[in-house]
């Protein structure tokens, strides 16, 4: 990373008027339940498939379609788990796990992960805010290109750079105004929600979180205590 990173604690925002607690709740899991429906509709229409007697020389399609849906399903879980969840009692992880959860997830996007992670291990928000911005990079590519992933530790803290390159990179402004603490306007509450909750839990841990954008790069920023 750059000597030059833009973003320490003392740059936070003022914070306005949060939602409440059980709005963000619903909100989040609105959020997951939408990323998971599409693999286990799509396991319902293999087994729908399999069962239909007019439908026997499809079989081999139908149980290609519930083995791709279940591997996607395994992966969203697995990285959600540690990204929205508690995952267990772990207070630290290793930088490897967080890498092969996030290659899980980018195995179903259109976006390349390239994973350049210095940090051996990350204490749980530093590892939710990896993960989070992650997707959130992999999700500004919806047609494709490269989220280039960092995390390194200086002075104290962890550095998390999450750099979006593609000819269409997109940031929602749902996503902008979720990282800066601002409650939700016009656009869609899924993409504005995971935004938000990454701010709530980087700023509880007395860190900072920020995006970046130009043509063609959008660049997630994040600073936490190590």
């Amino acid at each position: 990373m750059s000597d030059a990173f833009p973003i320490l604690p003392e740059d936070a925002r003022r914070e306005p008027p949060a939602p409440r607690t059980a709005e963000i709740a619903a909100y989040l899991a609105a959020r997951m339940c939408h990323d998971f429906i599409s693999p286990v509709s799509a396991m319902v229409s293999g087994l729908d498939l399999l069962d239909d007697p007019s439908a026997q020389d499809m079989r081999e399609d139908a149980m290609g379609l519930i083995a791709a849906s279940a591997r996607k399903l395994a992966d969203q879980l697995g990285f959600c788990r540690v990204a929205f969840g508690a995952s267990a009692s772990a207070e630290v992880f290793d930088s490897r796990e967080l890498g092969r959860l996030a290659e899980g997830l980018f195995r179903h996007i259109r976006a390349e992960l390239d994973w350049q992670v210095a940090t051996p291990a990350l204490p749980k928000p530093a590892a939710r805010a990896l993960l989070n911005l992650s997707q959130l990079a992999g999700a500004a590519l919806p047609t494709g290109g490269t989220a280039r992933i960092q995390a390194d530790e200086r002075e104290g803290f962890i550095l998390i750079r999450a750099r979006a390159d593609g000819a269409r990179a997109r940031l929602r402004a749902e996503v902008s105004d979720g990282l800066a603490g601002l409650p939700m306007g016009e656009g869609l509450h899924g993409y504005w929600v995971q935004a938000y909750y990454v701010h709530l839990f980087v700023t509880d841990a007395g860190g900072t979180v920020r995006v970046d954008s130009g043509p063609g790069t959008i660049d997630f920023l994040a600073a936490l205590p190590a």
